[in-house]
């Protein structure tokens, strides 16, 4: 299931309590673009592009959606990418692609 969600991205690092230097999103390595890692609903993790798009612009195997886990606490504790199925979300209505929809990987040169 997560190959076919493509749900393969490393989790992240826990910073260090102790840095205070700012933490950038970590970049693809095959295109050098700006990701977001997020964990699944199903214990894995999958690499996200930086922009919500319309549904109608995004095909049905790369729609994901943020939400947050369900808490006692007003103050989110967690947000989970969960993959957009069953029913089909409006066209207009915003999605969150998967980077691997977006990736393009740099060429090398000649």
């Amino acid at each position: 299931m997560a190959q076919a969600d493509g749900a393969t991205a490393a989790p992240r690092q826990d910073p260090d309590p102790d840095d205070v230097t700012w933490i950038e999103p970590p970049l693809c390595a095959e295109c050098g673009a700006l990701v977001r890692i997020y964990p699944t609903n199903y214990d894995r993790w999958v690499s996200l592009a930086m922009v919500e798009l319309p549904a109608k612009d995004v095909p049905e195997a790369f729609r994901w959606r943020l939400t947050m886990l369900p808490g006692r606490s007003l103050i989110p504790t967690d947000i989970v990418a969960v993959r957009v199925r069953g029913i089909d979300p409006l066209p207009s209505e915003p999605v969150v692609p998967a980077h691997r929809m977006m990736c393009i990987p740099e060429w090398g040169e000649p």
